[in-house]
């Protein structure tokens, strides 16, 4: 073979292979007006995104405590899962937007002192739909997350039921109120956060972002226009949350996919978590 046709073959076998490639673009910023810091945000465009005119399917996706924005990509992959997936034909093609929620458990401060929700519903959400190719419509947004993340998603889908077609959490930071009631945990994770713990039981601002109470203190009629999908290990410190969210979204006729899967809280378990939540969530966004 001649020279020059084998390097046409080669360039033309890297060009394929970059085509697709989704692009990522990480730590970027948005200034806010409701809270007092810039915040961070990697973002995955789908292999297409550069060469054509579409909107796209937007997926929020969530990472854990004491990560940040950049997480899900070191770590979790998410990208090379969205290219493979869509490759595959398993995903519609979708932006994954990654935010950093720093220890804020996604939530507004009983306080005052940092409004994570606020921010990320009223501003966030808005910025990020008008400033790339999106569809901003309910059944094109989704949300997800791991551990803190997952837990986030949770309560997020269920306070904003209007904007989330939905909800992947994997491994959710769940608390039972037994759980929480351990003073150590509660101070460790929540006191800054959810403010002092009461002498007996949880206080009214802990019910307001634990999805166990949610549902009790949320139309079940919203709560269920959002498509739910749990996944937590079988060795995972989480079980319990989970287990009760899976018993509670039953008694309740909440429809819902629960899966407890060979694994613990760990990255290993979250990569292939992901590719099945992706998919999940593409059955929304195809319908």
């Amino acid at each position: 073979m001649k020279p020059i046709l084998i390097i046409i073959l080669v360039l033309s076998f890297y060009s394929a292979a970059f085509a697709q490639q989704g692009k990522v673009v990480e730590s970027l910023e948005f200034e806010s007006k409701i809270v007092n810091y810039p915040v961070k945000y990697s973002i995955y465009f789908p292999p297409d995104y550069e060469t054509s005119n579409r909107n796209y399917p937007v997926l929020y996706l969530l990472h854990g405590y004491s990560d940040d924005d950049t997480g899900w990509i070191q770590y979790g992959e998410a990208n090379m899962t969205a290219d493979k997936g869509i490759k595959n034909g398993d995903f519609a093609p979708c932006i994954i937007v990654m935010p950093d929620g720093k220890l804020t458990w996604y939530s507004n401060a009983f306080d005052g002192s940092d409004s994570w929700e606020d921010m990320f519903i009223q501003e966030f959400i808005p910025f990020i739909e008008s400033n790339y190719r999106i569809r901003s419509q309910k059944r094109f947004r989704a949300i997800a997350g791991l551990s803190m993340g997952g837990n986030g998603a949770l309560f997020l889908a269920m306070h904003h039921s209007e904007l989330f077609s939905s909800c992947v959490a994997l491994s959710a930071a769940t608390f039972t109120d037994e759980e929480i009631s351990d003073s150590e945990k509660n101070d460790h994770f929540f006191g800054n956060l959810y403010g002092p713990k009461p002498a007996n039981g949880v206080s009214d601002y802990w019910k307001k972002y634990c999805p166990l109470h949610i549902m009790d203190n949320t139309d079940l009629e919203k709560i269920k226009s959002v498509h739910y999908y749990l996944d937590c290990g079988d060795d995972d410190f989480l079980y319990k949350g989970n287990a009760a969210l899976h018993v509670k979204m039953r008694d309740l006729d909440i429809p819902h996919e629960f899966r407890m899967r060979n694994g613990g809280h760990s990255w290993e378990y979250w990569r292939v978590g992901l590719y099945d939540g992706l998919k999940f969530i593409s059955q929304s966004f195809h319908k």
